[in-house]
């Protein structure tokens, strides 16, 4: 019986997500339909492949304002090496990750060497990027790009549209330094408890480092689809998109205070977003209200997850 109710708790979330697909689906017709469900999951694959990277920085137990900066600034980054440089699209695409993952590391190292807070540090270098990408571009946006780079945000494989494809392979990747690396057990043991981490010989400093790195990277990939999807480069391209990855990977489960969660959960609470958004949008509901919704969701997961967590402190302290 315990073992029933361990399970369904841990998939608690994906019976959220059916429940509000059948709602909308019996609230509008249309919602149910093969192009509508293929639109929602494109519509949700930035959110997913940035959520990847969030994921691991908040299993430690940190936060990464500057993902929605770092997708503004690839975007222009990538941009300005296709069409004012003539760089070749694969050479710019290739270039600009690098980018980004020095970025990530860059915030990783603050971190970790100067114990500066990760609230502070990623809030300063959204502030500091978001600047940048002014900066590069003028505050002018930037298109005509190249057939083979449109592709990658407006391709197809078969009917699949090749963003979702993406999404599912940064989920695979994931998922699997996660489940079958040592530096996934590492990102578990420091968000448990950093001090036992370093007792037991885990470099912290070096695990931090790749875990903001590979926000970055999970990020300009993000980036990167989204300008090829988009066809223009606009600096402000990522505002605000910190926020919803937040969002899709507190409500998949991951604690906010680090150690637990996994990218399956994840994944349900990027879709449940998905959802949200686009069955608002088919019954009328208006943007401001959206932003209400998202930020109640937001409230209401970590709020349950500090309950959860203080009732587990509860239990151990009887124990």
């Amino acid at each position: 019986m315990k073992r029933a109710l361990d399970i369904a708790k841990d998939r608690a979330i994906y019976v959220v997500l059916l429940v509000m697909v059948i709602f909308f689906a019996i609230a509008n017709k249309n919602f149910l339909t093969m192009n509508n469900m293929l639109n929602v999951a494109k519509q949700v694959s930035i959110y997913g492949i940035a959520s990847v990277g969030m994921t691991y920085v908040i299993l430690l137990g940190g936060i990464d304002l500057s993902i929605g900066s770092i997708i503004s600034f690839i975007n222009i980054v990538t941009a300005y090496f296709m069409v004012n440089m003539g760089m070749n699209p694969w050479l710019a695409v290739i270039l600009s990750l690098v980018i980004c993952t020095i970025l990530g590391f860059a915030n990783g190292w603050i971190i970790a060497e100067i114990k500066m807070p990760p609230l502070i540090v990623t809030f300063a270098s959204q502030t500091i990027l978001a600047g940048f990408a002014y900066i590069i571009c003028n505050g002018r946006p930037i298109s005509r790009f190249d057939e083979a780079f449109l592709w990658i945000g407006q391709g197809y494989v078969g009917p699949i549209p090749a963003p979702i494809i993406f999404m599912i392979i940064a989920f695979a990747i994931g998922a699997f330094i996660l489940v079958k690396t040592y530096f996934g057990r590492y990102f578990y043991a420091l968000g448990g408890n950093e001090e036992a981490a370093e007792l037991s010989g885990i470099r912290v400093k070096r695990v931090k480092y790749l875990v903001y790195a590979l926000s970055g990277l999970f990020a300009g990939i993000a980036g990167i689809v989204m300008l090829s999807r988009a066809n223009t480069a606009q600096p402000n391209a990522g505002l605000g998109y910190e926020f919803d990855v937040i969002t899709c990977v507190v409500l998949g489960g991951v604690s906010v205070n680090g150690g637990s969660g996994k990218i399956s959960n994840v994944i349900a609470g990027v879709l449940i977003i998905g959802v949200l958004a686009n069955g608002m949008i088919l019954m009328n509901v208006s943007s401001y209200m959206q932003m209400v919704v998202k930020g109640l969701i937001l409230l209401l997961a970590v709020g349950f997850d500090c309950v959860q967590q203080a009732n587990l402190l509860k239990a151990k302290k009887a124990a």
